[in-house]
């Protein structure tokens, strides 16, 4: 049973990730074309700096992919296969979900995942460190700006575990609504918390536009919001059937 839901929630990913592909390609790569220009800009005045100095002029970074590569077929690829393995471990957290969330349905309880997958795997770590085009943040802090992002995202996705577990706890006690909201507060808490506690990076260029960056970033967010809302819904009615079988 769990070997077939895994099997159609590769086959959902795959087609979350071609829907992402459209958006990211349609939104996404227009403020991703607008950063590397900002960066060509930037390196070829440096380049100026340095012989109008004397000095030599400092290589151009080796090109591995051309643009068109890594706008189509590089991207195509990256979203296809990160659809392909959200949909598997959709399935997974699904099986182990579906008949333990009171009395809902598997539409029901895939939306839920969906929100919930979005919200800690996406949406927190992002709000402590948001995404950032090209040309934004410097070379030599890329390790500890990933282990960061990392980190936050690991607290976020305990936190929300320990949350929906602290409320089925509470629940027989103090009642669903009053339970839930308990586990609310103490998931804020701890996220605060990590909010507070974690290091802020600023590293976007005093130049760089503004309009950009909010571009990119509402962009990152609505692949997220593709890839999770479109394997919620879609699994929604894999799973339904899966019962009726």
């Amino acid at each position: 049973m769990v070997g077939q839901l895994v099997f159609r929630g590769f086959i959902v990913g795959i087609v979350a990730g071609l829907l992402a592909f459209g958006w990211a390609k349609t939104f996404g790569e227009p403020a991703v074309a607008v950063a590397i220009n900002f960066e060509t800009a930037q390196h070829e005045a440096e380049a100026a700096a340095a012989v109008a100095a004397g000095k030599p002029r400092p290589p151009d970074d080796p090109v591995i992919f051309s643009r068109a590569v890594q706008s189509g077929i590089g991207l195509l690829t990256g979203m296809v296969v990160a659809g392909a393995g959200l949909g598997c471990l959709f399935a997974i957290l699904f099986a182990f979900a579906n008949g333990r969330v009171g009395n809902l349905g598997p539409g029901p309880i895939s939306i839920l995942i969906a929100l919930f997958g979005l919200i800690s795997v996406y949406v927190v770590p992002a709000l402590k460190y948001p995404a950032n085009p090209p040309s934004v943040g410097e070379p030599d802090t890329i390790k500890y700006r990933t282990g960061l992002y990392f980190l936050m995202m690991a607290i976020s996705i305990a936190t929300t575990l320990g949350a929906l577990r602290l409320r089925r706890s509470l629940a027989p006690r103090y009642g669903s609504w009053n339970g839930s909201l308990l586990a609310l507060g103490a998931y804020l808490v701890v996220i605060a918390a990590a909010f507070t506690l974690l290091p802020g990076i600023n590293e976007v260029p005093a130049t760089f536009p503004a309009v950009t960056l909010w571009n990119f970033r509402i962009a990152s967010l609505g692949i997220q919001t593709v890839l999770w809302g479109s394997i919620g819904v879609m699994f929604g009615y894999v799973g339904a059937w899966a019962s009726r079988q």
